[in-house]
C-alpha cells in the first residue's frame, strides 16, 4: 500500500511471526524535552487526529494509500480484522472451516449485523462486494489481489453466499488467506448505495465521496470539509459498539506536518502520524514520540517509458538507472536526513517479512545483488569507487565524460525528480539531487500536490519519483505481484509498453508470478518468489533506500490506538484518561 509520510526512525529486527505491539519504544523520556504536558482532553469522548491529507477514495475497494486505508479500517469492518499485536483475529465471522484439500473456505457470519442504516448485513454483502473488486469494471488497482481465488467458467471468482453462510474457493492451498480478509479491499460495501450513487458503472466510488455515506465499521463520517476536516462518529449499528469508548474523531487534512504539529503542541490534536524532519531529533526521548515496527521499503521508482531512456536498448536503459542508483549516498540519508539510524534497505522486499514457507524471506544469506553492491548493500559506502562504476556504466549506454569526470555537453542527462509534499522527501531528494550533481546529471526537484501525485505515477506521467511501499500482509508475494504488466500498482511502468526497446521484457516476469500464484510446493514457491525478486531488482527500476519504521505522536492521555506492523491505525478502542 502506498506510503505518503516518511518514517524517519530507527529500524529494529522484526520478528519471524511479525508481531508488534504500539507501545513507545522510548522509554528514556526527559519530561523537560516533552513537548507538552497538557492535561486530558477537554473533551475525552473526541479524538482529535491528523494523518495527512484528503484521501481520493474512501471506497475501500478503490483506496491504495496508507492513510486512505486507516479511514476505512475504522469505518469498515469484514470477516477479519487486525488485532494490536498484528494477529489476524475474526471480526464479522463467527466461526470458519477449511476443507482438508485447504482449497475451499466456510465462513459462518454472527447474527444479527447490521449497516449504519440498520439494514441488514449478511454473507451476500460480501459476495457482492468481493465480486465487484475484482471485476476489471471496478478497475480496482488492488483486484490482483483475487487472483488466489478459484474461478468459474465465465472466469469469476468462486464465492458463493447462502443465508448466513459464505463459502469461498482458492486455486491452491493460500497460507496467507485470511490476512487478505482484514484488507481493506476485501471490506463489505452497501450494494444498493453503490448503484444508486453510479446507476452507469462510470464513477465506482462516486457513492463515498460525501459525509453520510452507508459503511458497517466502528464510525460513521457524519461531516466532511473537503481539504480541511472529517468528523466521524459512532456507528451505534457496530457490531462491538459496546466497546468503543470514543464518541467522535475528528480527523485535519493537511499533509503540512509543520502546521499539524504546531496543533498538536498547542494541544490542538491528541494523534499525529507524522512530524516535521527537523523536530526529529530532537524528538527521540520524548514519551510523546512512537516508533514501532514497520513492514515497508522507501525507495525510487523509474519510468522506464520515459523519454530518459529514449532511443536506448533495454540493457543501456538499465545500466542508466544501475549507475543512478549507486550514485545515492544511502549512508548520509539514514545518518544526516534521518538522524535515527535507519537500515538501508538492500532489496524491495523489507527485512522481517516471512517466507510463507515457516522461515523469514530476507536473511543474512540472502542480498541483493550480493554486498559488493554500493547501490544495494552500504554498510561502507565508497563514494569514489561507486562514482567510478556509475561513469563506466553510463559510459557503456552511450554517455561521454570530460576528464574530470562530468558528463560532456553532448551527452546531458536531465530530468525531474517527482515527491509529494513532505519535509522528509523533500530533504531526502536534496540529498540524492547532490548524489547526482555530482557527475553533472540535472536533477530537478518537483513538489505534487498528493492525490496528482499518485494519479501521475499511475498514468507513468513521470521520469522519476520517490516510492514508498507498507506491505498489506505478510507475505512476499504482495511485494512482488505488484509489478506485473496488468497490476494498477506497476507505477514503474513494467511492462506497459512490450513494444518499447528501452524496456526489459516482462512476460517472463507476469508468467514467474502466474506460476507462484499456482504454486502448491511452499518450499518451491519460496525459491520462486526470490527469483522474481531477483528479476525486479535487475531491471534498476526500483532503486530501495531503506527500510520503513512507523512514527507517529500520541498525547499521554491516550491509550489503545492500536498500531499494526502494516501501518494500519485503529482507533475505536482508544480511550481518553
Amino acid at each position: 500500500m502506498k506510503k505518503r509520510l516518511v518514517s524517519l526512525v530507527i529500524v529494529t529486527c522484526l520478528a519471524a511471526t511479525m508481531l508488534t505491539g504500539c507501545g513507545n519504544k522510548n522509554n528514556s523520556a526527559d519530561k523537560d524535552q516533552a513537548v507538552t504536558e497538557n492535561a486530558a482532553s477537554s473533551d475525552k469522548s473526541t479524538l482529535r487526529i491528523n494523518l495527512a491529507s484528503e484521501p481520493k477514495y474512501l471506497d475501500p475497494a478503490l483506496n491504495t494509500t496508507v492513510d486512505g486505508g486507516c479511514l476505512a479500517v475504522n469505518s469498515f469492518v469484514g470477516l477479519f480484522t487486525t488485532d494490536k499485536d498484528g494477529k489476524v483475529i475474526p471480526a464479522l465471522a463467527e466461526s470458519y472451516e477449511l476443507s482438508d484439500d485447504k482449497l475451499t473456505y466456510t465462513f459462518k457470519l454472527k447474527e444479527n449485523l447490521k449497516w449504519s442504516d440498520g439494514t441488514e448485513l449478511t454473507a451476500a454483502d460480501f459476495e457482492y462486494s468481493w465480486k465487484r473488486a475484482a471485476d476489471p469494471e471496478t478497475a480496482a488497482d488492488y483486484s490482483y489481489l483475487y487472483d488466489v481465488f478459484a474461478k468459474d467458467k465465465d472466469g469469476i471468482i468462486d464465492v458463493k453466499a447462502e443465508g448466513n453462510t459464505l463459502t469461498a474457493k482458492v486455486k491452491v492451498p493460500c497460507t496467507y488467506f485470511l490476512d487478505l480478509l482484514a484488507f481493506p479491499t476485501f471490506l463489505p460495501v452497501p450494494k444498493k448505495a453503490v448503484e444508486v450513487a453510479d446507476p452507469d458503472g462510470k464513477n465506482p466510488g462516486a457513492w463515498a465521496q460525501e459525509a453520510g455515506f452507508v459503511s458497517n465499521g466502528a464510525y460513521i463520517l457524519e461531516s466532511w470539509k473537503h481539504n480541511e476536516n472529517m468528523v466521524y462518529v459512532k456507528n451505534p449499528n457496530y457490531y462491538d459498539a459496546e466497546n468503543v469508548t470514543v464518541e467522535k474523531l475528528e480527523f485535519m487534512l493537511s499533509a503540512d506536518q509543520t502546521a499539524a504539529y504546531a496543533a498538536y503542541k498547542a494541544g490542538d490534536l491528541d494523534f499525529i502520524d507524522a512530524v516535521p524532519n527537523d523536530e526529529t531529533a530532537s524528538l527521540l526521548n520524548n514519551k510523546e514520540f512512537y516508533v514501532t515496527d514497520q513492514l515497508g521499503t522507501y525507495s525510487v521508482v523509474f519510468n522506464v517509458n520515459s523519454d530518459l531512456f529514449k532511443g536506448k536498448t533495454a540493457e543501456q536503459a538499465s545500466k542508466i538507472r544501475q549507475a543512478l542508483s549507486l550514485l545515492i549516498n544511502r549512508d548520509y540519508i539514514v545518518e544526516n536526513v534521518g538522524q535515527t539510524g535507519q537500515k538501508i534497505a538492500t532489496s524491495f522486499v523489507p527485512e522481517g517479512m516471512a517466507d510463507g514457507n515457516g522461515g523469514i524471506f530476507k536473511s543474512d544469506e540472502y542480498d541483493y545483488p550480493d554486498k559488493a553492491s554500493h547501490g544495494y548493500f552500504s554498510e561502507e559506502y565508497d563514494e569514489k569507487s561507486a562514482r567510478e562504476e556509475a561513469i563506466a556504466l553510463l559510459t557503456e549506454a552511450g554517455y561521454k565524460f570530460d576528464d574530470k569526470g562530468m558528463l560532456d555537453p553532448s551527452t546531458p542527462i536531465a530530468f525531474e525528480y517527482v515527491i509529494n509534499e513532505d519535509t522528509g522527501h523533500k530533504a531526502i531528494a536534496e540529498s540524492i539531487q547532490q548524489d547526482w550533481n555530482s557527475i553533472g546529471v540535472e536533477c530537478t526537484i518537483q513538489t505534487s500536490e498528493w492525490n496528482t501525485f499518485v494519479q501521475d505515477r499511475k498514468a507513468g506521467a513521470f521520469t522519476v519519483a520517490r516510492h514508498g511501499w507498507s506491505a498489506d500482509f505478510n507475505d512476499p508475494i504482495n511485494m512482488l505481484d505488484m509489478w506485473t504488466s496488468t497490476s494498477g500498482n506497476n507505477e514503474a511502468q513494467l511492462g506497459k509498453n512490450p513494444e518499447n526497446k528501452a524496456t526489459p521484457e516482462w512476460k517472463s516476469y507476469d508468467e514467474l508470478i502466474g506460476k507462484i500464484n499456482n504454486c502448491t510446493d511452499f518450499a518451491e514457491r519460496t525459491t520462486l518468489l526470490h527469483q522474481a525478486e531477483d528479476m525486479l531488482m535487475s531491471t534498476w527500476a526500483i532503486c530501495p533506500i531503506y527500510y520503513y519504521n512507523d512514527v507517529y505522536m500520541m498525547k499521554s492521555y491516550v491509550e489503545n490506538v492500536s498500531v499494526t506492523p502494516f501501518a494500519m491505525k485503529y482507533f475505536m478502542y482508544a480511550k481518553i484518561s
